[in-house]
């Protein structure tokens, strides 16, 4: 099969490698779409702990079953199926509680096993017995399946930071999980949604796709000024970082309303993740701060149902396609933020 495959530090191919071995308790995927996401481009250009090249990244994945083991009962060929990202181990403390994306082990599609930039991947025994992998109804585009594990992660996040009918919420970055964010607040009934975001370009973008109420440009006016004028200086009720900005956690804080919640969704770079807070607002506050990575595979059925329903319509969220030989492209694309979702078609 042809496959992108990550081979150190700014260096990744596209070549012909061995068709993954399906065996007894495994199911092989024939990929049909796989999103971008920025950890992909920060593993590409920093590497990660768990990715030990060369390796094959993606892991917002779809497809069509190709082959299933003689022990698998849960797929059979011909299938369609969206994939997500972490895979609990099933076995320790926090898989048996149920947050297995808590599992210290922390297996993932796209690190330890190999991901969906190629034509086939191979969902292991583990993936397959406790992996996020759904099946997916025909009206649903395989692109569209396959932003079900970002939508997942925005639904583990507004769990720890829940939001109620009637409350002001705000989000610091508008790219897509941003927007999810948005667009998914909205629906679970805030009353107003405020995106924040230094590039006036993604705020157009967001603005055609209705994604919020208000729209903040960090360019020409001050986001904590911006909020308390449009809470009558009480502040938000719930705000999420989805963007690696200290300064945004920062703020985060100076917007808030009494007893707000806070959501650090996003990771900043590990030479800037040392951020000074002024804990007495916390304290005087009563503010609850909390932080968010990825997903259980709950949360992924859960998305995958969103967007079969119709409830939340993640096709406006896809700019641009390419085919798996231009997956340099597709990277240079997502990086330079001028589009939402890229995604490669194998």
């Amino acid at each position: 099969m042809k496959a992108a495959i990550y081979e150190g530090i700014d260096t990744m191919s596209v070549k012909e490698v061995e068709t993954p071995v399906c065996d007894d308790n495994s199911v092989l995927v024939r990929v049909k779409s796989a999103a971008v996401c920025g950890s992909d481009i920060r593993i590409f250009h920093h590497g990660n702990a768990r990715v030990n090249p060369p390796q094959i990244l993606g892991h917002e994945i779809s497809g069509e079953v190709a082959q299933v083991g003689k022990h698998v009962e849960k797929f059979k060929v011909g299938d369609r199926v969206a994939i997500g990202a972490d895979v609990p181990c099933g076995d320790c403390t926090f898989c048996k509680a149920g947050i297995g994306n808590n599992c210290q082990i922390n297996y993932a599609m796209g690190y330890q096993f190999p991901g969906g930039f190629a034509q086939y991947v191979l969902l292991n025994q583990t993936v397959v017995n406790y992996g996020p992998v759904q099946k997916i109804p025909d009206h649903v585009s395989f692109d569209e399946a396959a932003l079900a594990e970002p939508l997942g992660c925005v639904l583990n996040a507004l769990e720890l930071a829940p939001v109620k009918l009637g409350d002001v919420f705000v989000v610091i970055g508008a790219g897509p999980i941003g927007m999810m964010l948005c667009k998914v607040a909205k629906a679970m009934g805030a009353a107003k949604v405020i995106l924040i975001n230094r590039s006036k370009s993604r705020l157009e973008i967001a603005r055609t796709l209705d994604i919020a109420d208000v729209y903040v440009c960090l360019k020409e006016e001050d986001g904590v000024t911006a909020v308390l004028e449009e809470t009558d200086g009480l502040g938000a009720d719930v705000i999420y970082t989805s963007c690696p900005s200290p300064k945004a956690q920062v703020d985060a804080i100076h917007m808030a309303k009494n007893r707000a919640y806070i959501n650090f969704f996003g990771g900043l770079p590990k030479d800037a993740s040392k951020v000074t807070l002024d804990t007495n607002i916390i304290h005087y506050k009563e503010l609850f701060i909390t932080g968010a990575h990825g997903a259980m595979p709950i949360h992924h059925s859960r998305a995958v149902e969103l967007i079969a329903s119709g409830r939340i319509d993640v096709k406006p969220f896809i700019t641009h396609n390419f085919p798996l030989e231009e997956i340099m492209d597709a990277f240079a694309m997502a990086e330079g933020h001028s589009g939402l979702r890229v995604v490669v078609n194998p």
